[in-house]
């Protein structure tokens, strides 16, 4: 019997990323990583929960000492624009004090909640700081932010997969894709 029960890919308009094309970029960001930090330790910072996935598959592909820690902010709610209010859920278990510290993020698009953890982050006094993000969304960027690390430009669309949700929803699909916006709306 054929099965017609709606599923979440069923809400995606259009894949605009395939898995193999994250997860081939995933691997070309860690090994430049490798190259940047070579006989270096790093703290890599994950924002919670968006960059879990990319976390998990980017530290494969890193050979070097690092640690880990997350960042829990908040600045959508179940929204699907940013409020501009950044409220930090979860703050580090650990010092960044004379570290590398990398961030790695899902999506940076305003640029207003990465220069507000930036801009923390930094008066904690970390040797180095960097940005990663899967992500960038340019055209809607309202504060030039540093990004050292991009996977990918992606137009300005709700993109959900590889750890993005809506209302905590796609965040298990493989790839990127662009939500249908009746989903939304």
């Amino acid at each position: 019997m054929l099965n017609t029960t709606p599923t979440l890919y069923d809400d995606v308009a259009e894949v605009l990323i395939s898995e193999e094309q994250v997860q081939r970029k995933v691997a070309e960001i860690g090994a430049r990583i490798c190259a940047d930090f070579a006989g270096e330790q790093i703290l890599i910072v994950a924002v919670l929960k968006g960059a879990l996935l990319f976390l998990a598959d980017l530290i494969r592909h890193i050979d070097l000492p690092l640690a880990i820690d997350f960042l829990a902010v908040s600045s959508y709610g179940a929204g699907t624009e940013s409020s501009g209010v950044v409220r930090i859920l979860k703050d580090l278990d650990e010092t960044i004090e004379h570290q590398n510290v990398i961030i790695v993020e899902d999506i940076v698009d305003s640029g207003r909640t990465l220069d507000y953890l930036l801009r923390m982050l930094r008066q904690r006094n970390p040797a180095t700081l960097h940005v990663c993000t899967l992500l960038d969304k340019r055209e809607r960027r309202e504060i030039d932010v540093p990004i050292d690390y991009v996977g990918f430009e992606v137009p300005d669309a709700f993109v959900v997969g590889y750890g993005l949700d809506y209302a905590e929803h796609y965040r298990q699909l493989p790839f990127i894709g662009v939500l249908k916006p009746e989903i939304y709306a």
